[in-house]
């Protein structure tokens, strides 16, 4: 049995801490090293969430999504089971990653390039508000599905916990900036700010989102007001 890995950012976050007690306190500590919980900064590739209805015409009466690979956020994950595309031009996208749990509303999530190469006009839009969106059609082993709305760009947005949110000084629905450091080094504005007691400190951008700043694991992260 391998041995559990820890995240990047909680090691750095404990070298910070023994860093600042060994100065003392004679350097000032910056604000992302002074939180209750380490920053993480997910890129969220493109995945669907489906209803249970959507899974059973997908895949069979009764299948149940099978777990590949547990998410950060407690209670999510990336399921084993893809699905194929099709958009408005026929053009397709095959291996769409279903995240589960089942959810009450079927949604697609792309990045501005994944619409423009099938066609699709999206909006940008907080997940689950899918109102006047466009639909598509998906395909899996056992049939198609046709939704007839929920094709959406993620608005990107920081899930928090209650206890970061007082830190930050921010509350449910505020918008804050998330500073990213490299040689692509930016800044994205209006990251929404999602506030639960189940919420793990997770800012969550789209591929294109983090190609231009050229995250990586590495990356120096900050949120600001």
């Amino acid at each position: 049995m391998s041995a559990p890995q820890i995240q990047r950012s909680v090691v750095e976050q404990i070298v910070r801490e023994a860093v600042y007690a060994r100065l003392g306190g004679a350097s000032p500590r910056p604000a992302s090293a002074a939180g209750p919980n380490p920053l993480v900064v997910n890129v969220s590739a493109r995945h669907c969430h489906l209803t249970q209805e959507a899974v059973d015409a997908l895949f069979g009466k009764g299948h149940q999504l099978k777990t590949h690979k547990m998410l950060y956020q407690e209670g999510q994950f990336a399921a084993e089971e893809v699905l194929t595309l099709i958009g408005p031009r026929s053009r397709v996208i095959t291996n769409l990653r279903i995240l589960g749990p089942c959810r009450n509303l079927n949604q697609v999530e792309l990045a501005f390039t994944d619409a423009i190469m099938l066609g699709f006009d999206v909006p940008v839009r907080l997940s689950g508000n899918i109102k006047d969106t466009p639909g598509c059609m998906l395909m899996g082993p056992a049939g198609f599905f046709e939704m007839k709305e929920g094709v959406i760009r993620a608005l990107r947005h920081v899930h928090m916990h209650p206890e970061d949110a007082a830190f930050y000084g921010v509350k449910n629905g505020d918008k804050m900036r998330l500073r990213v450091g490299g040689e692509c080094a930016g800044s994205l504005e209006n990251l929404l700010v999602r506030v639960d007691k189940s919420f793990k400190l997770e800012a969550h951008i789209d591929t294109d989102e983090g190609n231009a700043l050229n995250l990586r694991p590495d990356s120096k992260v900050e949120l600001l007001k």
